[in-house]
């Protein structure tokens, strides 16, 4: 009797999720761009998605040079795409540091509108 049940890859957390999730916001090909979208149509996938966005920004504040272009354009791109629902952790994640590279993703996540778009003022 075979008691080895076999679990999909999606359903088993491994601790390379961040980094995975961080490696597809770093890269940022059209494939990668539809990978964040299908994790964004998913509410499950929020928290992984918002740690590999931390451990994204972590690595770009660790880096020897600062690519803010880069850093504002994927929060614009994640501003701009991001459901409602979203919008508030997005912010949260942009203002977690006082550094350039939180403040240059933060730039990109303003000039989005996309927190505006989600909640507009009364």
């Amino acid at each position: 009797m075979n008691t080895h049940t076999t679990i999909s890859p999606m359903q088993q957390p491994t601790p390379t999720d961040r980094d995975a999730v961080a490696d597809v916001i770093e890269r940022f090909q059209p494939a990668d761009t539809a990978f964040l979208s299908l994790m964004m149509d998913n509410p499950q996938q929020d928290d992984a998605l918002i740690d590999g966005l931390h451990r994204f920004l972590d690595r770009s504040a660790g880096a020897r040079f600062l690519h803010t272009l880069k850093l504002e354009q994927r929060g614009f791109w994640l501003g701009s795409v991001a459901p409602a629902r979203l919008q508030i952790r997005l912010t949260e994640a942009a203002r977690s540091s006082q550094h350039a590279a939180y403040q240059a993703f933060r730039a990109g996540l303003t000039k989005s509108g996309g927190l505006e778009r989600a909640f507009p003022k009364a």
